[in-house]
């Protein structure tokens, strides 16, 4: 199997007749079964039919659909967003598209920056720590207890 960078498998184009088990899916698209059908119960995969009674098969689409999702969750779309977006691909919808791509980052930078002002908060109580004396309790959990603004958590 050849990767990408990413992490991901590369599409390799199956047998129109045959395609893909849902195994083969899953492995080739780095999920397991369970996430394959879940997907499908979410509507975010489509079920392929079953031809006279056979295994279903997946195809390329399936696959290239599959990637799609897992790398919009990297992005950290929700499965929600994602699901949105799919169905924004199906035409031209652009301007819909970007609006919720910067909404999307607006929120990833909120966190950031939240997640900055926790590591600065870590990083007083943790100089707080060392500047203490020893068996005179610790400075980080009487700063918790008493909910000391120095915090700002």
């Amino acid at each position: 199997m050849n990767t990408s960078r990413a992490g991901f498998v590369k599409p390799q184009i199956q047998d129109s007749e045959t395609g893909m088990t849902i195994g083969q899916l899953a492995a080739t698209g780095g999920v397991n079964v369970e996430t394959i059908r879940y997907y499908q119960r979410e509507k975010l995969l489509t079920t392929p039919n079953r031809k006279l009674g056979s295994i279903r098969r997946y195809g390329e689409e399936d696959l290239k659909h599959l990637l799609f999702i897992r790398r919009a969750q990297l992005l950290g779309f929700s499965l929600n967003e994602i699901t949105l977006l799919l169905q924004l691909a199906e035409g031209e919808h652009c301007t819909e598209t970007l609006v919720l791509a910067e909404k999307k980052l607006d929120v990833i930078k909120q966190k950031l920056a939240d997640l900055r002002t926790i590591e600065s908060s870590l990083e007083k109580l943790i100089s707080s720590c060392h500047r203490g004396k020893g068996g005179c309790g610790c400075p980080i959990i009487d700063s918790l207890i008493s909910g000391n603004q120095h915090t700002e958590i």
